[in-house]
Order: structure tokens, then C-alpha cells, then sequence
């Protein structure tokens, strides 16, 4: 009886939270390079001396589903789309190395590439700054280009190179920004590529996560279920004892 209480009670509690995680995920199914997170639940028991009998659920594992998303032909040329494994770097608020997918780039009006957020693009030398007046090329190895938009519309300057790094393992942070455990900066990698005139969606399967999200409310529905169940037999075993 005491198993059957915690158990469903801190698991409705994690169900909830799983519930918020999937609507987290479902709210940035338009979200450039948006990765789908990931829950999982088990039982575990209490480790006491005066109640051995009770258990409680919790999150073992908060993944993150780093599948590469559906590239998107947009046609400008300051939009960019890693092929394969691999991020873009950003600085963060925070002021530290940051990474994402999102490449969907702009330019202030101080010449500083940013993404959608306004977070600066990291380049090899720190941020990047580009010439006003200009077209500008992404290369497949992150190299800028700029054309003028006057004068010899033949000459293209190289003006910076995205910073691109392939870091073993990263972790989400509260930004949705993702950073290597610790907050060390990765080192660059040669082996990233990207395209030009694409992003990269978002890798949220809707149908998967209204799958989940309504088996969800079923395992909540259950797991009070359960709790009433539990005062029910409770109430019966002491209107027994109190008969006796």
C-alpha cells in the first residue's frame, strides 16, 4: 500500500513534467534546428530505515534527440544549414561559447552577424563583422564572402569564417542554447560543412509527440487512479481493525 501511494504520486508529479516537455517540444515544431527533447521515468525505492516498503518515480534520463532536421531551401544567401553532425557558435548572453543549429543569419546595422535571437555568430578570430554594401557567400567549409554591391561586382573578399565545432557531448542549457559540460569551448573542426540558401528545421515529430502526449494523460488519469484506490483500501482496512 505505502509502494502503491509514492509510486503513483511522484508519478503523476513526473508525468506532468513529461507533459510540459512535450509541449515544449510541440510550440517549436517551427523552430529552426530545434531539438526534440527526450524523458524517461522509473521506479526506484527509498533508502529509510523506518519505511523500506516505499518507492518514488524520477526523470532518469533528460535526452536530447540530436537527428539532424529536414533542410529548408530559402534561397538567401546569409542563411546556412550544417550537413550532417556538427554546430554553429554563437555568444551566448551569458557571454560564453554557445551552439546551435539555427542558421538563419542577419546583419545589424553595425555590421555584426547575429541569428534570429541577436546572439552574435562566432567566427575563428571572435565575432563576426561584415562590410555594409555588400552580397555576401557562405562556402561549404563556413568561409564569407563579400561582393560589392557597386564598383567591380567581380571581386569577392573573404571577410570571415564561421566557426564550426563538433563537440562529443553537449547538454541544453536554460537559453535552449546547448554547451559541452563544464562550459569549455569546443575546438573548431574542419569536417563541418554547410549549405548555403537552406536551414535546418526543426526534428519534432507531431504525430510522435501527440502519440505521447495523449498516452501521457492516460498514465496520469491511471496514477490518480491509483491514489484513490489506495485511500479506499486504507479506509476499509481501518473500518476492519475498528470492527475487531
Amino acid at each position: 500500500m505505502d509502494r502503491a501511494i509514492y509510486t503513483a504520486m511522484t508519478g503523476a508529479k513526473s508525468t506532468l513534467l513529461q507533459q510540459a516537455s512535450v509541449g515544449h517540444n510541440l510550440a517549436n515544431v517551427s523552430t529552426d534546428g530545434f531539438k526534440a527533447e527526450m524523458h524517461r521515468l522509473r521506479a526506484v525505492p527509498v533508502l529509510s530505515q523506518a519505511h523500506p516498503s516505499r518507492a518514488f518515480v524520477v526523470d532518469a534520463s533528460v535526452a536530447n534527440d540530436l537527428s539532424s532536421g529536414p533542410l529548408q531551401h530559402t534561397g538567401r544567401s546569409l542563411d546556412a544549414a550544417i550537413r550532417g553532425p556538427g554546430w554553429f557558435v554563437v555568444q551566448g548572453a551569458d557571454g560564453r561559447e554557445a551552439y546551435t543549429r539555427g542558421g538563419r543569419f542577419e546583419v545589424t546595422q553595425n555590421g555584426e552577424l547575429v541569428n534570429q535571437q541577436g546572439l552574435r555568430v562566432m567566427g575563428e578570430g571572435g565575432p563576426i563583422a561584415l562590410p555594409p554594401d555588400n552580397q555576401y557567400e557562405i562556402a561549404p567549409d563556413g568561409t564569407i564572402s563579400a561582393v560589392p554591391t557597386t564598383g567591380d561586382h567581380n571581386i569577392a573578399d573573404t571577410v570571415g569564417r564561421l566557426r564550426l565545432v563538433n563537440p562529443p557531448q553537449v547538454e541544453r542549457g536554460d537559453d535552449g542554447l546547448f554547451r559541452q559540460p563544464g562550459g569549455a569551448p569546443a575546438t573548431a573542426d574542419d569536417n563541418v560543412t554547410v549549405a548555403s540558401g537552406y536551414v535546418e528545421g526543426s526534428n519534432v515529430n507531431v504525430v510522435e509527440q501527440m502519440v505521447q502526449m495523449i498516452s501521457l494523460a492516460r498514465h496520469f488519469e491511471f496514477q490518480t487512479k491509483l491514489l484513490s484506490m489506495a485511500e479506499q483500501n486504507d479506509q476499509a482496512a481501518d473500518r476492519f481493525i475498528n470492527a475487531r
